[in-house]
This record gives structure tokens, sequence and C-alpha cells, in this order.
């Protein structure tokens, strides 16, 4: 791979008004498996392993989940400007799906292999070994973000794409998530039956990785340039863009809010819902089964409402559904898990619109600028967004700490108290609620419309 610093892709590659063909949506979504999966697991089980089998005090737990993932913040970016010089037969972002990819899965594993027994080595490892996944994760990541728009201009084929991105999405995180409690304790529980997760995950990163890769190599290849030299210059690029600020800013305290409710499913089963066993599988299934179901419906309401209409109304469903959580205390079983497919219906329309509206950003820069830098803008977005997920498992463990929560190295959940008990409810619920809803309030002022993104591209002064 010759990794350069200068030329213009030749214009006759332009993807202008590009509408793609089927296998090329598909083996772009497959991509997804391994973004979901990572994006998905380590929140749901990271956590909890630490307390509840490595026996970390929550809060020191919090900071080993919270450190390697702020370390992308600087990585991303980084990875970003590599992608975007990078010149190969297989393109600028390809060859990243594949090493990164494979890179992913291996580390992956590595984080549950669990080399030392409970205690301070154990957790050291594992914050290593996650730190070094995260950064495997941004070389992925980036350029595999990176690559809507460069495959077309085309406004609404850009909602098409990442309607199918979603879609493999959401299923990564029904297999993933809802799996991943099973595995382990199909595996053992404990030590055992997290080194199973480890190897389960695992190979699900690797078959997205390479369904990426290959699916993608038909694929055309908008013009990309080199991007700026700094960090600095980079965060300068993506600030002057106020549509993408904005979008950027709600789209990472969602992030955050959307990863506190995955930190917090193994806690609420157990202590709130009484079904350690069956309960996280039961509600990851009602939160992503129905998000499959509704995708058809979401794209349909992108056409009415406008992408940030759909955008706002599905961050309210999701934010409503988790504030009617804080009753699960007193509420049947089924009401509960319907409550959560409420949820898991607008966090797939905040998925769908978000990741659409932010291809829309990068061409409107382009056509600013004139210059074709994706894999700033993406690097930067992955940045924030994982910054997000990893403030989420940090701000969940906080409140376990501050409310009194005990850990345990048994492989098992230690009794809590009434305090502690109230600190697992407010983390899966009023948090998350706050966080999704009040993010909304940022997009207000968004108005990249696809008149304003045409006379951006016309030249029009007042674009």
């Amino acid at each position: 791979m010759d990794a350069v610093s200068g030329t213009r892709a030749d214009p006759s590659e332009s993807p202008a008004g590009v509408i793609l063909p089927r296998r090329v949506h598909a083996g772009y979504a497959l991509g997804s498996l391994a973004t979901g999966a990572f994006g998905t697991v380590p929140g749901l089980v990271l956590l909890p392993y630490l307390t509840d089998t490595l026996g970390v005090a929550a809060g020191v737990a919090a900071l080993l989940v919270l450190l390697p993932k702020a370390w992308d913040v600087l990585v991303n970016p980084v990875a970003g400007r590599i992608s975007d010089r990078t010149r190969s037969r297989w393109g600028a972002r390809r060859p990243y799906l594949l090493g990164g990819g494979l890179g992913l899965a291996v580390l992956f594993a590595a984080i549950f292999a669990a080399p030392f027994p409970p205690g301070p080595a154990a957790a050291g490892y594992v914050a290593l070994a996650f730190l070094l996944t995260a950064t495997a994760f941004a070389f992925f990541q980036v350029p595999y973000v990176a690559m809507p728009a460069e495959l077309t201009d085309d406004y609404t084929e850009r909602t098409r794409l990442m309607t199918w991105r979603v879609a493999v999405l959401a299923l990564a995180i029904l297999v993933s998530g809802a799996l991943a409690p099973m595995v382990v304790g199909a595996g053992g529980d404990g030590v055992p039956g997290h080194r199973w997760l480890g190897l389960f995950v695992a190979v699900l990163i690797a078959v997205g990785a390479v369904g990426a890769f290959l699916g993608t190599r038909s694929a055309p290849t908008g013009p990309v340039v080199a991007s700026e030299p700094s960090l600095r210059a980079q965060l300068a690029i993506a600030a002057a863009n106020r549509p993408f600020r904005l979008l950027l800013i709600c789209f990472v305290v969602q992030a955050a809010g959307i990863a506190t409710v995955l930190a917090g499913v193994n806690y609420f089963a157990e202590h709130v819902l009484r079904d350690p066993k069956t309960g996280p599988t039961l509600l990851f299934a009602c939160f992503v089964g129905p998000a499959l179901l509704v995708m058809p419906l979401w794209s349909r309401a992108g056409a009415r409402l406008g992408k940030p209409g759909a955008f706002t109304v599905a961050s309210l469903i999701f934010a409503a559904g988790a504030l009617t959580l804080v009753a699960a205390p007193v509420l049947p079983a089924p009401v509960v898990y319907l409550v959560v497919a409420a949820i898991g219906c607008g966090y797939a329309g905040q998925q769908v619109f978000g990741l659409a509206m932010l291809p829309d950003c990068i061409a409107y820069d382009t056509a600013r600028t004139g210059r074709r830098q994706a894999g700033v803008f993406t690097g930067v977005w992955t940045a924030g967004e994982t910054f997000g997920l990893a403030l989420g498992p940090g701000i969940y463990g906080l409140v376990l700490q501050l409310t009194g929560y005990v850990s345990s190295s048994t492989g098992q959940a230690a009794a809590q108290s009434g305090t502690a008990r109230a600190g697992v409810l407010i983390g899966f619920t009023v948090l998350p609620a706050l966080l999704v809803g009040l993010a909304v309030l940022t997009m207000r002022n968004y108005d990249l419309t696809p008149q304003r993104l045409a006379a951006a591209s016309a030249g029009d002064p007042q674009r």
C-alpha cells in the first residue's frame, strides 16, 4: 500500500448522481457487523465483567472503560488523515476495511483472554487490550464511515445506503448483544464464559470486515485529496462547517445516552427485573427486533418530514420511552419489554437520519470549498461518537459507585442495597432520557436541505 500526500483522484471517477447497485448496498452494509459488534458488546458486558467477575470497584471500572475509548478522540482524526492520503489499487479506504477489521477481531478476543487472575493485574491487562482494540477500530471505522460521501453524490441515495447499513447494524446489535449473555452462560459464566464471548464476537467482526472489503470492490470511488496536516487544522475545518458542528454535538451527547442504556442492561435485568438469565437477551431482542421492522417506515418519514425533522421525532420517542421505564419496578414485565421496543424504534430512526445527514454535511463542505476531505470529517465524527459511547458506561459506573454498588469476583453479582438498586434504575432510564432528549435541541438551527446543498454546489453566495 502506497500512502502519499498529494494528487487528486481522476475526476472521471466522481460518482455524481450515482445510483448504487444492491450488491454494493449489501456489501457496504456488512461492515456494520463489525461496527455493531464492537459498539455493542464492550458497552454491554465490559463494565459488569470488571465489577462482577474481576472484582474491580465500580468507579475504577468506569475509568478503565472510559479512558481507552477517550484515546480515540486523538486516534480517529489521525486515522482519517492517513486514509485520506492513501493511494492503493484497492482505493483509499478499502485497505483499512481488511487490515483494520482483522486486527480488530484478533484484539477483541484478547480483551477477554484473562491471562491473570482477578485483581489489579487483570484489570490493567483489560485496559491495555481495550486500548489497542480501540485503536484498531479507529482504522476500520473512520475509512468505513468516509466511504458513502465518495460512493455517490445523490442526496436520496445516501439515505438508501444508510438504511441498508443501519438495518445490518441493528441485526449486528441483536445478534451480538442478545447472544452475548447466552454465550457467557453456555461457556460456564465467569472467566471461561467471557473467553468464549471474545471468540464469538471476533468471528462476527472478521465476517463483517471481509464482507465489506469484498462487497465494495466494484463500487465507484469519488476523488480523495490529502487532508489537513494537523489535528488542530482538522478541527478548524470541521468547526467551520456549521451543519456538521450542530449534528456532531447532538450525536455525541446522544451516543452517551444510548451507551448508558447498553451499560445498564445486565444490571437492570439482574436488580430491577430480577431475571439475570433471560432478561438481558429479552431486553436486546425487544430493543433491536422492532427496529428492523420499522426501517421502511423511517425511510417514508424522512421523505415526508425531512431528515432533521424525522431525526427529532425519533429522538423524542427514545427519550419518552426511557423516561417511562422509571416505573419499571411496578410495571408487569411484558409492559417493560414493550416500552423497550418503543425505545428501539426511536433508536433506529436516530441512527438512520444521523448517519444520512453526515454525508450531506461532507458534500456541503466540498461544494463550499472545492475540496473533498471525507476522512477529516469522519475522523472527527468517529472520535466524537466513540467518546460518547465510552462516556456512557463511565457515567453509569460513576452512578453505581455513588449509590454504593458492591463488586464481586465470583462471576455472580453480589446482593445490593436499595440505594444501589435505585442507582441501577436511574442510570438506565432518567440519564439516557435527559441526554437524548435535551441533545436534540441543538438541531433547531440545522438547515442543510437539498435546496441549500444544491445552491452551494452551484456557487450561490447565499449558501
